[in-house]
């Protein structure tokens, strides 16, 4: 069976399902895959120290999370002019001495929406973090038709740099930089968390724990834990919910294909999922 090494670089990984995702992926399709959790202060480097030498290893790619999706841009090139407008990468391929990278949290949104919430557009969504997902996302809503976009981050700079790379591909699209969260949720019809709060070892939320009238539907990007806490008063107000496993899960295909070139049927890796780890309570895997 052909074999082929894969890896995750990032910060509090430990919880992840990315390895059972790409080997079980691996099997579906005859390839034997080991998929490394690369933590770089576990291994005493820094996060280029640890990119050389995964590169200088044998893997074939990485998928690289928070914090790194934008600091690894100066390892890599990227030839699709949307995810460079993005400027945020999470997945690489080896070539030589040189890397290729995309943003497969860009197409997995865009597959993981349509998917849960079909073919209605997002309308007007409040989006909390523009940071490296953040970015992606926000690029994916434009793709999809919203209406209008309120970004906030702690770091206004960040959401100035998101709202003028949309404004490049996406003129017409109505981008407004809220000055706190109550604002960005005004007459919002979507929510959407690209912060880490939430994720375990951060815990809170980004919103406010009792939200608005008028809001269909909810979207957390955090998937460890995949119930978070956001998710929680946004299923008891009565909203159309998706969590971070979905996006870990459509974005994991795309992966997998750039990785591979192979392509996996996502209700059968769902399926395999769900046996291999019965009692995580997911639909999908978490990163």
């Amino acid at each position: 069976m052909p074999s082929i090494r894969l890896g995750l670089i990032g910060d509090n990984i430990a919880a992840s399902l990315s390895p059972a995702l790409h080997r079980l992926a691996g099997e579906m399709c005859g390839l034997d895959v080991r998929y490394d959790l690369l933590v770089p202060r576990e291994l005493n480097l820094d996060f280029d120290a640890t990119f050389d030498r995964a590169r200088d290893s044998g893997y074939r790619g990485l998928n690289i999370t928070y914090p790194y999706k934008e600091r690894v841009l100066a390892r890599v090139r990227i030839d699709d002019p949307r995810i460079r407008a993005i400027a945020a990468c999470n997945t690489l391929v080896f070539d030589g001495e040189n890397a290729v990278g995309t943003n497969t949290d860009y197409s997995g949104f865009l597959g993981a929406y349509r998917a849960n919430f079909g073919a209605a557009p997002p309308g007007r969504v409040a989006m909390a973090g523009c940071g490296g997902v953040g970015k992606a996302i926000g690029f994916a809503l434009a793709e999809l038709d919203a209406k209008t976009l309120h970004l906030f981050d702690t770091d206004r700079s960040k959401a100035g740099e998101l709202a003028r790379a949309l404004a490049v591909i996406y003129p017409a699209l109505d981008v407004q930089i809220a000055l706190s969260i109550p604002h960005a949720c005004e007459n919002a019809d979507g929510l959407v968390n690209c912060t880490p709060a939430g994720m375990v070892g951060i815990g809170g939320s980004a919103f406010p724990e009792t939200l608005g009238p008028g809001i269909a539907w909810a979207f957390d990007a955090v998937y460890t834990p995949i119930d978070t806490p956001f998710l929680r008063s946004a299923r008891a107000a009565g909203l159309s919910i998706m969590s971070g496993d979905e996006l870990l899960l459509h974005q994991g295909i795309d992966c997998f294909r750039f990785f591979t070139s192979r392509t996996i049927d996502l209700t059968e890796l769902r399926r395999v999922l769900g046996q291999s780890n019965p009692g995580s309570g997911a639909r999908g895997p978490t990163r």
